[in-house]
C-alpha cells in the first residue's frame, strides 16, 4: 500500500472545501485504500467494510467544512473509519444475537432462553442488566479517551489484534502500541476505580 502524501491530501481538502467536487473526488480516490484496509480489519468482512467506507466517506464530505486544519485531514478521516466501523461492529453483534435466539426457538430451545452470550448461565435478569449496564459504561469511557489511546483498546481488547497487528494497521510502532495501552489503562483506571468499578482489561 503506497505511503500517502499528506500535503496532497491537505491541498485536496482545501479544494474541496471551496466547492471543487473533483478534488474530493481525487480525495477518496488517494486515501480509500488505507481506510479499506482498516475496515477490513476491523469487521473481518468484505460486504461490511464496503459499508462502512461509504458511509465513512459520506460522512466526510457532509461534515468536510467543520475541519479547520486540512493538515489533519488523514487522522480525521481514520477517527470517521474507526466510528463508523465500531458502529457497524456493534449492531452486527446484536443481529447476531437476535438470529442465535430466532434459531433456538424455531428448534425447540426456547425454554432455555436466549444464547449463553446473552444471559449469565445463573439466568439471573438482575444480574444480566448489571453486567450489561456495566460493559456499556466501560466502553462509554474508552470512547472518551484520546482517540488513538480508544482505537488501540479496542482493536486489543474487543477485536482480540496482536500488537503486531495493530502496528501494521495504525501505521505505528509496536512500542507506540505499547505506549498507547499503557497510558489509556492508566486514564481508565483513574476514571473506573473511584466509581468501584471491576477494571478488567
Amino acid at each position: 500500500m503506497p505511503a500517502l502524501d499528506y500535503n496532497y491530501v491537505a491541498d485536496l481538502v482545501t479544494r474541496a472545501q471551496s466547492g471543487d467536487s473533483d478534488a474530493f473526488a481525487e480525495l477518496y480516490a488517494t486515501t480509500y485504500q488505507k481506510q479499506y484496509y482498516f475496515a477490513y480489519c476491523y469487521l473481518k468482512d468484505e460486504h461490511l467494510a464496503q459499508d462502512a467506507l461509504q458511509e465513512t466517506y459520506i460522512l466526510a464530505l457532509k461534515n468536510l467544512f467543520k475541519l479547520k486544519d486540512p493538515s489533519l485531514a488523514v487522522a480525521w478521516l481514520n477517527q470517521i473509519n474507526f466510528r463508523v466501523c465500531y458502529n457497524f461492529h456493534k449492531k452486527q453483534l446484536r443481529y447476531d444475537m437476535e438470529m442465535d435466539d430466532y434459531y433456538n426457538m424455531q428448534h425447540g430451545n426456547a425454554l432455555s432462553g436466549p444464547s449463553d452470550s446473552v444471559i449469565p448461565s445463573e439466568h439471573n435478569p438482575e444480574e444480566m442488566v448489571i453486567q450489561v449496564d456495566s460493559k456499556e459504561y466501560i466502553m462509554n469511557q474508552i470512547l472518551k479517551l484520546p482517540f488513538t489511546e480508544a482505537q488501540v483498546i479496542i482493536l486489543k481488547y474487543y477485536q482480540n489484534m496482536k500488537h503486531d497487528e495493530i502496528a501494521r494497521l495504525m501505521d505505528i510502532s509496536r512500542s507506540s502500541v505499547k505506549r498507547y495501552l499503557i497510558s489509556g489503562r492508566e486514564r481508565l483506571k483513574k476514571v473506573l476505580q473511584p466509581q468501584g468499578g471491576n477494571f478488567y482489561l
